[in-house]
């Protein structure tokens, strides 16, 4: 297959009814049940055709650990500590409340 420019690409594209759209973004967060991925400043792009829409997103991104606000409290409480700290010791057990305690009592 011979190498085609960019414009060539996109005129082949509307043709099989594929759009192709660059998303002007500042910040993606992407959900999970244990954490979020916060991407800065990402490329996103949305390809949509037949009906469906597929988005793109290129970026560095960070990592961020979900704890549950039971648990927060519960540090808190325990280590008699603010919810930044108690929240930062949990983060950086894995959600292992134990062992944010002892993290927190050396």
């Amino acid at each position: 297959m011979l190498p085609m420019n960019l414009t060539q690409m996109k005129k082949m594209m509307k043709q099989m009814g594929i759009n192709v759209e660059e998303i002007n973004a500042t910040e993606v967060v992407i959900r999970t049940p244990s954490e979020e991925l916060i991407f800065k400043n990402p490329s996103v792009t949305k390809v949509s055709g037949r009906g469906m829409e597929v988005f793109q997103v290129i970026g560095n991104y960070e990592v961020v650990k979900k704890v549950s606000e039971e648990d927060v409290k519960l540090i808190m409480e325990q280590a008699n500590v603010d919810e930044e700290t108690a929240r930062k010791a949990l983060i950086e057990a894995n959600g292992d409340l134990a062992e944010a305690l002892m993290r927190l009592q050396k």
